[in-house]
């Protein structure tokens, strides 16, 4: 009987099938023969079903927000994956909306603090980031602005620290915020409930608050802190027919 091979956490899968798939996948994207200057108009030629329900979902989040005035917060950021895909989708559906800041919050060291009781088989630590992550993010995110409309300004932010420190401290600091839409990705309790609590006086009628994994068994933090701060029976819980462990509200509905 095959020896049953131990699927890392950060890679996202309980199934040992798809995890062999993908990991062939990315060796022969390691091995692809495309030229250096037609690889990135060929990337997604490695994109695999999953990743692009991830796209899909954060596309349908930000249609939402088309119509709402204000910037896009994302609390737990770690490799910066979904500050790109907003950035993308800001300079396709407003070019020229340079208003629409796109602000992200994150230790960049992993979970800072873990409740034994809310958060499951979860160590403090988990998720970090190699040293220094959040320059290269930086300079990542620049370059994506650059190849937009407005380039001469600035339309992001990274925020490094404790988020149930950093989201208060930054709201203080900018009292002109209004928040159209927030994402969590916090994945544990406390800080989902800090957050939640201090982006509610900043958010627009009609802002739109997702959460990346809610009624989950694994990750039953976010959903406890959605039930604390807002209930989860005063607002419609959307699914998505992208994701189904994602989902969001739309504050004020």
């Amino acid at each position: 009987m095959p020896t049953k091979r131990k699927i890392p956490r950060e890679a996202g899968l309980n199934n040992e099938k798809d995890f062999n798939t993908r990991m062939n996948l990315l060796e022969l994207l390691r091995k692809c023969p495309i030229p250096d200057m037609e690889f990135l108009d060929n990337v997604a030629l490695f994109l695999d079903r999953r990743m692009l329900s991830r796209f899909l979902f954060i596309n349908e989040m930000y249609q939402r927000i088309l119509e709402i005035h204000g910037c896009v917060i994302e609390l737990g950021v770690r490799y910066g994956q979904n500050l790109s895909l907003f950035t993308s989708l800001r300079g396709i559906y407003e070019p020229f909306n340079h208003n629409r800041k796109i602000i992200g919050f994150d230790t960049f060291k992993g979970f800072p603090v873990i409740d034994k009781i809310k958060d499951k088989n979860v160590k403090t630590g988990e998720f970090s980031v190699p040293e220094k992550y959040e320059q290269f993010l930086s300079t990542v995110l620049t370059a994506h602005e650059n190849m937009a409309p407005i380039e001469s300004i600035k339309k992001f932010d990274l925020v490094t620290g404790d988020a149930s420190k950093t989201v208060k401290k930054y709201l203080n600091d900018h009292s002109e915020t209004i928040i159209a839409l927030a994402y969590f990705d916090l994945d544990i309790y406390k800080p989902t409930k800090d957050c939640l609590e201090a982006i509610v006086p900043y958010l627009s009628k009609g802002a739109v608050i997702g959460f990346d994994e809610i009624s989950v068994p694994d990750w039953p933090g976010e959903t406890e802190a959605l039930r604390e701060v807002l209930g989860t029976n005063n607002f419609t819980i959307r699914h998505s027919r992208f994701r189904a462990e994602a989902g969001y509200l739309v504050y004020g509905e």
